[in-house]
């Protein structure tokens, strides 16, 4: 029996449809017993097209689609025009003319949050440096390695005098890798691309964090929002980032006999549930439990003006420090350090995933104690 192939339109999200081809009766899917109806192509036109080139575009791109459809036609239908070697060629070389910026823009899609934003930033600088061309097939060792140079001397989008930091070409980049493992994972790159591949280095970044001496003189000065001053110094006793402090529910903050208070929950940014043990004085510094399903924080919302409040208790506690709300969990893991606990334990109060990421508090502890014995010279 034929098998009936037809070109199809989902629509997605921002006025875009997604273009795939519809098999009746349904066809075996690759290495698997399992059949399907349908497959995506990884090609999308825009529904919203006004001007004339979005429109040759759209164009070009269901001309390309309808090729696909009429050499799966012939795979499914006339076996014998192809040997299994050019049907493998045949499906390599469909794959190489997909859009690399239009599979990048799917993974875009799939993320959330701060994470997703960030995703967007790298989405415009790939596109800037490719004009929104880039197919599979263009992908090589050497594009890689200009493009790693162009993120390296890009401009910053908000000022385009000054380049972006090196850091953020490094997380730019990270997502651009991303993309390439995902796509070797999905069959739609031959070999691994993206660990051939160097990433950017990262630059050292100063942590600012608070002295034991610091932390209590804001504990005793004014704050303009008296929940911020509760959530900060409850981070400087926990760790915690403000998105797993903003969320905390009454319900993951429990109390085990013997054992003392504990908070079980899952990190927002890494999705990892944790089991992590607080002291008693952070326990009291919540005040009476409340409801269950009742925010720990309630009122706690993150906003631009957020940072002037902190700069005003700041200013009220005479220290002379640009603070952030992360800096908080900073001097957790740096007072933890000097005060001797071990890193892999402080790894793990963190929720760090690397213990590399936490040696970077290392350094800072080791810097830290380099000064002090600068801090007593005689007259020799």
């Amino acid at each position: 029996m034929a098998i009936k192939v037809t070109l199809r339109q989902k629509p997605i999200s921002k006025g875009r449809k997604s273009l795939y081809l519809d098999f009746y009766p349904p066809i075996s899917v690759s290495g698997s017993d399992k059949k399907t109806r349908r497959e995506f192509l990884g090609l999308y036109i825009n529904e919203k097209a006004s001007n004339p080139l979005q429109k040759q575009d759209n164009k070009q791109t269901l001309q390309l689609a309808e090729q696909i459809r009429q050499k799966r036609d012939n795979e499914l239908n006339k076996p014998e025009v192809y040997t299994a070697f050019e049907l493998e060629q045949l499906k390599a070389k469909e794959k190489g003319e997909l859009s690399f910026i239009a599979y990048f823009e799917q993974q875009m899609e799939k993320r959330k949050g701060k994470n997703y934003l960030v995703w967007v930033s790298a989405f415009h600088y790939l596109n800037s440096f490719t004009n929104g061309s880039l197919k599979f097939t263009d992908l090589n060792e050497k594009f890689c390695n200009d493009y790693k140079d162009y993120l390296l001397n890009a401009k910053s989008k908000r000022s385009n005098s000054t380049t972006i930091a090196q850091n953020t070409a490094h997380s730019y980049f990270n997502k651009f890798k991303a993309t390439l493992k995902q796509a070797f994972k999905d069959n739609l790159l031959q070999f691994d691309l993206n660990a051939k591949i160097e990433t950017i280095k990262q630059a050292d970044t100063k942590r600012i964090f608070l002295s034991l001496d610091e932390l209590n003189q804001l504990v005793k000065a004014d704050c303009p929002n008296p929940i911020l001053k509760q959530a900060s110094l409850f981070s400087a006793l926990t760790g915690l980032r403000f998105s797993d402090i903003e969320k905390l529910k009454w319900s993951e903050v429990i109390y085990i006999n013997q054992q003392g208070y504990f908070i079980q929950f899952q990190q927002k940014k890494t999705k990892s549930n944790e089991y992590l043990p607080i002291s008693e004085q952070a326990y009291n510094l919540l005040g009476g439990s409340k409801e269950p399903q009742q925010k720990v924080f309630e009122g706690l919302h993150y906003s631009a003006h957020q940072n002037s409040i902190l700069l005003k208790w700041v200013i009220n506690a005479g220290i002379q420090k640009h603070l952030t709300f992360h800096c908080f969990r900073h001097t957790y893991a740096t007072l933890q350090l000097q005060g001797g606990t071990d890193i892999y334990t402080v790894s793990k109060m963190l929720g760090h995933k690397d213990l590399k990421t936490t040696q970077i508090y290392a350094k800072v502890v080791d810097e830290s104690k380099r000064q002090a014995t600068n801090k007593i010279t005689l007259d020799l």
